[in-house]
């Protein structure tokens, strides 16, 4: 091969080196950043909040990353849950809480955000709901079950010993009793007091028209706007362009989702399948054992879930 062919031939491979390094680092950027580096269009972050809410690190830091991200407008989050256990619940209200002190929020309303679903919702700028989802059921709940019966009949007897009168209270191989009750009415009205306050300061509705619906029935979108716990009907595009016009953004705006954890290859994917088969199955029995062992959960729920 003379001079000249190894240029040309060391021109082209060079080129398709260069343009193939070129395209991997475009993939890289998307699939890490998911479009953080936009190429125009206004950027409104969007955060999913999916499913019965039993943990919140997820979009609590999602919702944090939004708030630290200057090329972030403003936000949209997306939310259908039924709600979930108290302490998530409140954790991801606090973090919308601060990201609209600083940017615009706006909710959309899936199928369903009623109880903590529509908790973590009470801060936004605005609320957009369709108007058949179902939201509102503003209230507390939790379920003791009871096996002292059943126990009796098979012979089983739990021994106990503790170290205060309430230490077991809620212990399903014994019956509930009239204090049993107490400590637990005590703590629903508390958390219950706090859900209400958190609706009065985020849609500043008086509190005595929020107590009037806040006795946990469940309300369509239509009946929310016009109890003025849901601002407007519209779906999830509507909130976006409402997102976009309160940040001023004008045209199409370019909907930025959080990054995803994992890129690239098959073998990584079959692997983490696998890992997250037998954790999902794991993490599956400890919960089973966890819950019978630390007894019933304070939660903002969905009647019938």
């Amino acid at each position: 091969m003379d001079k000249r062919s190894a240029l040309v031939l060391g021109g082209i491979f060079g080129g398709v080196f260069v343009a193939l390094f070129g395209f991997l680092f475009l993939s890289w950027t998307v699939v890490q950043g998911q479009g953080r580096a936009s190429f125009g269009g206004g950027r409104i972050g969007v955060v999913e909040v999916k499913g019965p809410i039993m943990e919140s690190d997820d979009a609590v830091q999602q919702l944090h990353d939004f708030l630290e991200d200057d090329g972030i407008q403003a936000v949209v989050v997306r939310v259908d849950s039924p709600g979930g256990s108290v302490a998530p619940s409140q954790e991801i209200h606090t973090e919308v809480r601060r990201l609209a002190e600083k940017k615009h929020v706006v909710v959309s309303m899936g199928g369903v955000a009623a109880s903590g679903g529509y908790y973590l919702a009470a801060p936004a700028d605005r609320i957009f709901a369709n108007p058949g989802t179902l939201t509102g059921s503003i209230g507390v709940i939790s379920q003791l079950p009871n096996v002292a019966e059943i126990t009796d009949k098979l012979g089983f007897k739990m021994n106990v010993v503790k170290s205060g009168a309430s230490k077991d209270v809620g212990n399903p191989f014994r019956p509930f009793t009239d204090a049993d009750r107490a400590v637990f009415q005590s703590m629903i009205d508390k958390v219950y007091e706090q859900f209400v306050a958190a609706i009065v300061e985020g849609r500043k509705l008086p509190e005595e028209r929020v107590r009037a619906v806040a006795d946990g029935r469940v309300l369509t979108g239509e009946e929310a706007v016009e109890l003025g716990l849901v601002d407007e009907l519209g779906n999830f595009h509507d909130a976006v362009r409402a997102a976009a016009d309160l940040a001023g953004i004008e045209g199409d705006p370019h909907l930025v989702y959080p990054p995803e954890e994992k890129v690239f290859g098959i073998e990584s994917l079959l692997a983490d399948g696998a890992r997250a088969a037998v954790r999902a199955g794991v993490g599956e029995l400890e919960r089973q054992v966890e819950g019978a062992a630390a007894g019933p959960q304070l939660q903002y729920l969905l009647p019938g879930y």
